[in-house]
């Protein structure tokens, strides 16, 4: 049986929140950097990993408070937003990677399986695309020390792979699985709105732009 309070459920939707508020301010940004496919890998992604995030969420509130046990909203929670990490991380590569211009990008999405692994690898891999490219951002802004922020939400990225293989039954566990993605998600928004604030609007990716 599943230990969900009514206040871990509101929790989880604080990292949630922390992420919609960073992929927006990184669609503005970026949107004038990136052709329309990259972008449109990067906002689908970031819309995928925003709604898996807040089903799973409105989930545990719902079992929390006896209304109903909908175990789809919580099945679909690895398949989804593992899948908007890897189109997300591929968006924002495609970005400093592909010459921008007409051509879209495209990306063949990467079939169901039953396990949770290779969604929490899906996960990690996109994550950390996107850290990596936040970090090259950061160094072309001169502002290299944004660096750790985007590290030390990658590291939480990972303490989430490992914490989702263990027993979510106990509510000690889901705890600090809520902590650390608060953490996550709250230094990528930190750091986000950092790189806004010195200039990512007007960051020139090349000399051609």
């Amino acid at each position: 049986m599943k230990d969900f309070s009514i206040a871990m459920a509101l929790v989880d939707y604080i990292p949630v929140i922390f992420f919609a508020v960073s992929a927006v301010i990184l669609m503005r940004s970026l949107y004038n950097k990136m052709s329309k496919g990259a972008f449109a890998l990067f906002a689908a992604g970031t819309i995928d990993i925003i709604c898996a995030g807040a089903l799973k969420a409105t989930y545990k509130l719902l079992y929390a408070a006896a209304v109903c046990d909908f175990e789809p909203l919580n099945a679909m929670f690895f398949p989804v937003q593992s899948i908007g990490f890897l189109l997300a991380g591929i968006g924002i590569l495609a970005m400093i990677c592909h010459k921008q211009g007409k051509n879209a990008v495209y990306a063949a999405v990467p079939p169901v399986f039953s396990g949770t692994f290779v969604f929490v690898a899906l996960m990690v891999a996109g994550l950390g695309i996107m850290d990596a490219v936040l970090c090259i951002l950061s160094v072309k802004l001169k502002k290299p020390a944004l660096i750790a922020l985007f590290s030390l939400s990658f590291i939480c990225s990972l303490c989430m792979g490992y914490l989702s293989s263990q027993d979510f039954a106990q509510a000690s566990m889901n705890w600090i699985a809520e902590g650390v993605n608060v953490v996550g998600q709250g230094t990528l928004l930190i750091g986000t709105l950092l790189l806004r604030k010195h200039g990512l609007d007007k960051l020139k990716l090349s000399d051609g732009e």
